[in-house]
């Protein structure tokens, strides 16, 4: 073998190998930040009579599915929600008023204007946060398990987590 052709050998291998490296050291750095962006505040003075809600099994033929949350103030002072942001672009929330009228659509941050939620819930007044799940919206990558959430923020910084969970057929 020509000494150009053991030079040129081992260059490629190395690059190769930096680019491996690279590339593992910067997935890493993706889902530690997925993982700490999940939950990065303190915890809410706001109460949920279920933070956790499982469809079962979804098909992705019979469409959306939708669970409504009740949310509680249980303090003695009023707690205003700045931001509802959910966790995919898959999942959209909305938070109903006492009178009724829904605010929304909340969604995953970077896939469009997410609007302020500036919603004040009253010493011992509930809301309503509608979570909006739409099984096709991954096409049909999208089949399988679901675990999707829905982080209310208070102007305090205080953080209520909701969250849904599915098995998507097609």
């Amino acid at each position: 073998m020509k000494p150009q052709t053991v030079i040129i050998t081992l260059f490629a291998s190395f690059i190769f190998i930096g680019l491996l490296v690279w590339g593992y050291a910067k997935n890493e750095n993706n889902i530690a930040s997925v993982q700490n962006s999940t939950f990065t505040g303190t915890k809410s003075e706001l109460i949920a009579s279920d933070i956790l809600y499982d469809f079962g099994a979804i098909s992705m033929k019979d469409g959306n599915v939708t669970k409504e949350f009740t949310v509680t103030n249980p303090t003695d002072k009023d707690i205003t929600i700045s931001t509802v942001l959910t966790s995919c672009m898959c999942t959209t929330a909305f938070i109903v008023g006492q009178n009724g009228i829904s605010k929304g659509p909340f969604s995953m941050p970077g896939m469009g204007h997410v609007p302020p939620a500036n919603e004040t819930i009253k010493a011992g007044e509930n809301r309503i946060i509608r979570v909006v799940y739409d099984p096709n919206a991954h096409g049909p990558a999208g089949v399988g398990m679901i675990d999707r959430f829905v982080t209310l923020t208070n102007t305090d910084g205080g953080e209520l987590q909701l969250e849904i969970k599915a098995l998507v057929k097609p």
